[in-house]
């Protein structure tokens, strides 16, 4: 066997690489990152307008103080909301939806109709017991 029959042969033993399998990695911290506990609910939250902490705690029940600041703070990390602080007395602190936020917006309806048409059963099941 030449040189050039071992490369071919070493070639061809390798997996094809394809476009959807370099994005694998950006998928999959892309998915980990929103599927984040709470934060789904405070993205819909923030598409109906700016929020300060306290109405967004009212807004999104079972949420704790300590991880919704956690979440905004991952949020506002990434660029996906605006940390605004007011100069009113006192002083007000809000949050909004950066351009990258609303862009999820598309994103989160699609994950709801989806859920209404293939998760809606488990709901009503588990609202029975």
């Amino acid at each position: 066997m030449t040189h050039s029959d071992e490369t071919r042969h070493a070639v061809q033993d390798e997996p094809p690489t394809t476009e959807l399998e370099s994005l694998c990695p950006t998928f999959h911290r892309t998915v980990e990152f929103i599927g984040r506990r709470w934060l789904g609910a405070i993205v819909l939250t923030l598409m109906c307008g700016p929020r300060r902490f306290n109405e967004l705690l009212a807004a999104i029940p079972g949420i704790s103080d300590r991880l919704l600041t956690e979440r905004l703070r991952d949020l506002e990390e990434k660029g996906l909301i605006e940390r605004r602080v007011l100069t009113t007395s006192p002083v007000r602190v809000e949050y909004e939806l950066t351009a990258a936020g609303h862009d999820l917006h598309e994103m989160f309806i699609a994950i709801q109709r989806w859920g209404h048409k293939w998760l809606a059963d488990e709901h009503a099941a588990d609202s029975a017991e």
